[in-house]
């Protein structure tokens, strides 16, 4: 046995006795989205009773977080780098914590402003030197993993083993769990005629040769649809889903006109299905990078071509876009859309894109707004807008008035609203008869 297996050995223990190594008012870092440590979440709440004044971080995760419910808010308090839907509630009736921040800047945030002191993670099993991985969520743990004071990491052999900076070896871990459970998946969503229509518009936006980022979704999954016949698109992106398997076996996405990283699908997170994370695993040319590389504007920007894909919950008619609110509260977060909006738009040749169905709540509310609701936070700037997308067609924005941002949005609304849409902007004399 090698000297790492023994040391390895050593630090096995139960996700409990992990959890009593921490100690009170210390800064808490939980892996992000599917690769969320399950059983140490749980352990926090069934083996933290010693606790008291513990933040705890993360960006999306998708478990229950028990540590946001009322019984436990003396012993933790929550901060949102992103709002997901199980902490939202928390968020909003102030249990929790929002912290409006660029993807790009969370991890030098750890290094510098925000020191982490235990971080709870999912690795894949080592390799022969004793190496794991953080799989498919590199994103902002790898600075936590870098920085704090102690790592808690989840050995689970169905967590995919994956390439770029996502090694993480046992002699820098303090506290070893093994466990074996699926990583959560999620499953392919069934497309509208709308999401198809918005997929077309967008992807006849994409010239060949392309570099795309796209999130997750019924969008993104339209657009993907619609690229059959291009040829040798490329991904930088910040996340990616199962959307881009049929497009790399096809030939596709190859990545072979990429002016930065050529022939390489850079990403820090996936989310999907199993096949998915079987898809990625031990994938040379799929590389996984912390979100202060993936999202930075001026990496971003060396790709020629660069075409950012992002949606919003509304845009107003001069162009500002409503991300990460709804109904006054705060519904998600900044993420990386400004990231992405901003080194695509200095890309040569890059389009930066909101793409958005016309319409929410069945029809009844248009989703381009004369302004924003009261309590909306404005994500993207007017200033950042390029092109915005619907069911209806494309509104190219940069380099127009506002007399002429305002024609071009109301031309994509739903044509039940463009009539008011046209009475209001005239009232607040953003054109004329």
């Amino acid at each position: 046995m090698t000297d790492w297996k023994s040391r390895y050995d050593a630090k096995l223990c139960s996700a409990g006795d992990a959890i009593r190594r921490i100690r009170p008012r210390q800064r808490v870092l939980i892996g992000s989205g599917v690769g969320e440590p399950e059983q140490l979440v749980q352990a926090l709440c069934a083996d933290g009773g010693h606790l008291y004044d513990n933040e705890i971080v993360h960006l999306l995760t998708l478990g229950s977080a028990p540590y946001v419910a009322p019984e436990f808010a003396e012993r933790f308090r929550h901060l949102a780098f992103f709002i997901g839907a199980n902490v939202r509630e928390a968020v909003n009736a102030c249990r929790a914590d929002f912290m409006p921040v660029f993807l790009s800047e969370i991890p030098r945030l750890i290094r510098t402003h925000l020191p982490i002191d235990v971080a709870l993670i999912q690795v894949s099993p080592p390799d022969k030197r004793g190496f794991m991985t953080l799989g498919v969520s590199v994103d902002i743990v790898r600075s936590a993993v870098d920085t704090a004071g102690l790592v808690i990491a989840e050995v689970n052999p169905n967590m995919p083993r994956t390439w770029g900076d996502t090694t993480v070896h046992v002699d820098d871990v303090g506290c070893i769990i093994e466990v074996d459970y699926p990583i959560p998946s999620l499953p392919r969503p069934t497309l509208s005629e709308v999401e198809h229509a918005i997929g077309r518009h967008v992807a006849s936006l994409i010239p060949n040769g392309a570099t795309l980022q796209m999130g997750i979704g019924r969008i993104p999954d339209a657009v993907l649809e619609e690229l059959g016949n291009h040829h040798d698109l490329g991904i930088h992106t910040e996340m990616f889903s199962d959307g881009v398997i049929p497009l790399v076996e096809g030939g596709v996405i190859n990545g072979r006109k990429k002016t930065y990283k050529t022939g390489k699908m850079v990403t820090s997170f996936v989310m999907g299905t199993t096949a998915l994370y079987d898809w990625v695993h031990d994938h040379p040319a799929v590389e996984f990078r912390p979100s202060d590389y993936t999202n930075d504007p001026f990496i971003i920007a060396r790709h020629e071509k660069m075409v950012a894909i992002n949606s919003a919950i509304a845009v107003d008619l001069t162009g500002q876009v409503q991300a990460d609110t709804l109904g006054g509260q705060f519904y998600s977060g900044i993420g990386g859309q400004v990231d992405f909006i901003r080194g695509a738009a200095r890309a040569k040749g890059g389009r930066p894109i909101i793409a958005i169905p016309a319409t929410a709540k069945r029809g009844t509310v248009s989703r381009i707004q004369p302004t924003l609701e009261e309590g909306s936070g404005v994500v993207t700037s007017r200033g950042d807008v390029q092109y915005v997308v619907t069911e209806f067609g494309v509104a190219k924005l940069w380099g127009k008035s506002v007399r002429q941002r305002v024609e071009a949005l109301i031309g994509i609304a739903h044509p039940d609203f463009r009539a008011e849409l046209r009475a209001k902007a005239q009232h607040r004399h953003y054109i004329t008869g």
